[in-house]
């Protein structure tokens, strides 16, 4: 650990001696915690992150359009589609994908540093449940799919294949998801298989260059943004421990999409097939003035640009179909071969832009005194991780339908969009249109069959409550042996005892 002396040195080179002005007010415990914290910061890199971040702040303000004149979308030859391409190349696709899990090459890697504040919840986003009938968390969604697309893998081509989950946590989240998966015995999965790591916490700034003091003794620290990822994949050996298990894929994704397919086989085969170092999966925007980053190339450089900074002529801009140009909506979904992600650790990560976030930080004023601002008082710096695309050297996209793999988890239920409601409204009306693709019939409490509805509005719920277990069915295969001709009621909950049930009546 650090000196006293050692401290009042790295600090006074950063320009930030008042870290320690309470210093002769701490107790032992409490000097020795804010020597630590100052230990893991490097002088240089401070003074830099400072700077850079009052700078930047006095910098921020909305966007002038200068990207809109640059801006080209991708080509169609580097895109896919769910909706538009071939059904034979999507079932190459798939089979390809599936090929590259069965011999082990393919890794899933969770962007899990994201506490549910928004939600109202005083835990990580990954434990919180949506409340579907099984009570199920998102952290089990997606154990148990990647539990099943393993057993597909397996089945197709007679291995016993691994799917490694690695997962970034920050501070705030590592020990809770930590516990989480101890008492819930990892659900299923091999513990060894399940490989927690901490991204880098960076000081939250206040707009005189000033790091911010949340208590006596600690330092305002923030994750440093999913774009964290990069740097996090060296300081714990991340890349390492994927080339010790011979993973070349990685099916890179954030925490809180109910819907997201773990190591999509369709997306690895494409991206595979292509040759692609790196890729995206995208949405097509609902409509021109969404609030997503589309994904699209500036000066021959693939980026996502988020909508703030174009203009709102250039996002109504429609090709000769009548189709948005600027259509390619970021989902946070993302392909990138292990080979790649060594390249942006090993000479790109420090030419990641850093975006501003202006915050309320609670912080002690002079006096020691907790104070919580009621207006914005301090910078957090942020990376983000589809930042990397334009160092690809093959970049691809892969269009999905909204419907079926994007509804994320964001603010608490009450307000508009992406809240507990509308995520499970989507997984229990996707689950009810596999139903009736499969062939069931749902029946009232009167027995009398109630009329499928085949669409429905994003308002809309369906007419009955159907979930269907990922340990069942991955996306909605298999589905018809169990279900064809069979009347169900609702609530249906097709877990793997009630599909053991349908088999035995078959």
């Amino acid at each position: 650990m650090l000196s006293l002396e050692e401290a009042k040195a790295r600090l006074e080179t950063a320009g930030q001696s008042h870290v320690l002005q309470f210093w002769a007010e701490l107790s032992a415990e409490e000097s020795n915690a804010l020597l630590e914290e100052i230990s893991k910061l490097q002088p240089e890199e401070l003074l830099e992150h400072c700077r850079a971040a009052a700078e930047a702040a006095s910098r921020h303000s909305s966007a002038d359009g200068r990207l809109d004149a640059r801006m080209k979308p991708v080509p169609p030859e580097f895109i896919g589609s769910v909706r538009k391409s071939e059904k034979e190349k999507l079932q190459i696709w798939g089979d390809e994908g599936f090929l590259q899990i069965s011999q082990d090459k393919v890794a899933v890697l969770l962007l899990a540093g994201g506490q549910g504040t928004r939600l109202g919840v005083p835990y990580p986003k990954g434990m919180y449940s949506v409340w579907l009938p099984s009570g199920k968390t998102l952290y089990q969604i997606q154990a148990e799919r990647i539990q099943k697309v393993q057993e597909l893998a397996n089945v197709k081509h007679g291995t016993r294949c691994t799917i490694p989950w690695y997962i970034m946590t920050s501070e705030f989240t590592l020990e809770p998801t930590e516990k989480f998966f101890k008492d819930n015995e990892y659900f299923g999965l091999c513990p060894s298989n399940v490989v927690m790591f901490e991204q880098r916490m960076i000081p939250a700034v206040g707009f005189d260059g000033k790091i911010i003091l949340e208590k006596k003794n600690k330092i305002a620290m923030a994750p440093d943004g999913n774009g964290g990822l990069y740097r996090a994949l060296v300081d714990n050996k991340i890349l390492e421990d994927m080339e010790r298990r011979g993973v070349e894929y990685l099916h890179v994704y954030c925490v809180d999409n109910i819907l997201v397919k773990m190591a999509d086989p369709v997306f690895i085969g494409f991206c595979v097939n292509k040759g692609a170092d790196c890729g995206a999966k995208v949405v097509d925007k609902a409509y021109p003035a969404e609030p997503v980053g589309v994904v699209c190339s500036v000066d021959g450089l693939y980026q996502v640009i988020e909508y703030s900074e174009i203009r709102p002529e250039t996002a109504e801009l429609r090709g000769p179909g009548g189709e948005l140009l600027f259509s390619a909506g970021n989902i946070c979904n993302h392909f990138f071969t292990r080979d790649f992600l060594k390249d942006v650790a090993e000479y790109f990560e420090s030419q990641l832009k850093q975006h501003v976030a202006i915050k309320k930080v609670p912080f002690v004023d002079g006096e020691g005194n907790l104070v919580k601002p009621t207006k914005p008082n301090g910078i957090k710096m942020e990376k983000f991780v589809f930042d990397v695309f334009q160092f690809s050297k093959k970049f691809v996209a892969f269009e999905v339908l909204r419907e079926e793999e994007f509804s994320p988890l964001k603010n608490a239920d009450g307000a508009p969009l992406d809240t507990p409601t509308t995520a499970r409204r989507s997984l229990l009306a996707q689950h009810y249109r596999w139903a009736l693709a499969a062939g069931g019939n749902f029946l009232d409490e009167q027995d009398k069959p109630i009329p499928p509805k085949h669409s429905m509005s994003q308002n809309e719920d369906p007419p009955v409550i159907c979930e269907i277990s990922p340990l069942v069915s991955y996306f909605g295969e298999g589905l018809e042996k169990l279900l064809k001709q069979k009347n169900l009621k609702s609530p249906f909950l097709l877990d793997e005892n009630e599909a053991e049930n349908l088999v035995k009546t078959t």
